[in-house]
């Protein structure tokens, strides 16, 4: 352990591991195993959506005024026939509640360019994790625009390589892509890029990116630059604002 590192980070790492060894004897986990659990390829994409969920209800927290706005972060059990509600952010003055819905980037989905799209974007995996087959001529998997008030993401997973036998989160293999998103962020190496893409979150409200029927796309499309359906911080509240008008 590092001579720099306090009694209270000490602290926090006994509280860590007591946690860890707890939840292994509760859900009869061999600990020696943990992360080889954890790293499963069943696993890891929904720990990681778990932790987006988490991690943007961090990013609202701090993106708005917390006289004014007060944002939770649900955990509920998923109920048949009820939404399935990530984060909520209600407005202090009128009570009036708004849902929000954190999805990740599609893995390796950063493009320079496409056939359809000819400048710096990526898309999102926006759909449910279960299929209604009862629905397969009409939604399925789909939202609906009602579903949620608020979408939001960060840039990251799309600069991952989609599959990869490496271990962790490998970049994608673009050197051209790479050097466009080093000086889009200003950063100068690797771990400085993978950072700011995880800063970088993008919103929209769910009519904007919505087909005429009401249906949220399965993966939308983001533009890195001037995109007309999605916004950064700088513009959330006055989105909110306008729903609750």
């Amino acid at each position: 352990m590092s001579e720099t590192t306090t009694s209270g980070d000490n602290g926090e790492i006994l509280r860590i591991y007591k946690s860890i060894t707890e939840y292994c004897q509760t859900y009869n986990i061999p600990r020696e195993n943990l992360i080889d659990i954890l790293e499963d390829q069943k696993v890891l994409p929904m720990i990681r959506g778990k932790a987006t969920e988490y991690i943007g209800a961090a990013f609202l927290r701090r993106a708005l005024d917390s006289v004014e706005w007060d944002v939770q972060k649900l955990n509920l059990n998923p109920q048949a026939g009820l939404i399935d509600e990530d984060v909520s952010i209600t407005f202090r003055r009128t009570g009036t509640r708004l849902r929000a819905e954190t999805k990740n980037a599609v893995r390796g989905a950063f493009k320079l360019s496409s056939r359809r799209e000819p400048t710096p974007h990526f898309t999102v995996k926006c759909h449910k994790s279960r299929s209604h087959l009862g629905k397969q001529d009409t939604t399925n998997d789909r939202y609906l625009v009602d579903e949620f008030d608020l979408l939001l993401c960060n840039v990251s997973n799309s600069l991952f390589k989609g599959r990869s036998l490496e271990r962790g989160l490998p970049l994608i293999n673009d050197s051209s892509a790479i050097a466009w998103l080093m000086e889009f962020y200003d950063v100068s190496n690797n771990d400085e890029l993978i950072r700011a893409s995880y800063d970088d979150w993008r919103m929209c409200l769910p009519e904007s990116i919505a087909d005429d029927n009401g249906v949220i796309p399965r993966t939308p499309k983001v533009l890195m630059e001037g995109d007309p359906n999605w916004f950064g911080i700088d513009n959330l509240d006055f989105n909110l604002r306008s729903l609750i008008k």
